[in-house]
């Protein structure tokens, strides 16, 4: 079973193999391309740092404990409708996604993200909306 926050719920869907570091991606491509092939992988949602946290680079500021982090967090798990504390599959995460998502969610919740400008995670929930599940990671 992963640990994961909300908002990286919105990063795994976007994700195609970046990172803050080597190490950091290694560890987001291990957990996107689990969940890709295993979609019933039993997801506990968490408050605060989760298993994509605990590869974070050790740069002097830790980013995942940032208040407005915590606030995205909570934000995105509104809008899915799933509470803290929840354990789902991430076939049933899919499903909160194609229910309460729309591409725009982005740029409302992910305003500051230095990811956003890249357009990846739009298309991750385009494709969810699609029936194509998450990408795959070559």
């Amino acid at each position: 079973m992963y640990q994961l926050r909300g908002h990286h719920l919105f990063c795994l869907l976007g994700f195609r193999g970046m990172g803050y570091s080597k190490e950091f991606a290694e560890n987001m491509k291990k957990v996107h391309q689990h969940l890709r092939a295993n979609p019933k992988t039993p997801i506990q949602i968490i408050e605060g740092p989760d298993h994509l946290c605990e590869k974070y680079p050790n740069d002097g500021t830790y980013h995942c404990k940032d208040r407005n982090i915590y606030e995205r967090d909570t934000q995105i798990l509104n809008r899915l409708g799933i509470e803290i504390g929840s354990v789902l599959t991430w076939e049933e995460i899919e499903m909160h996604i194609k229910k309460h998502a729309i591409p725009e969610d982005i740029h409302t919740y992910c305003e500051n993200c230095s990811w956003r400008s890249y357009g990846v995670c739009e298309e991750g929930i385009k494709r969810i909306l699609n029936d194509e599940g998450l990408w795959e990671i070559k």
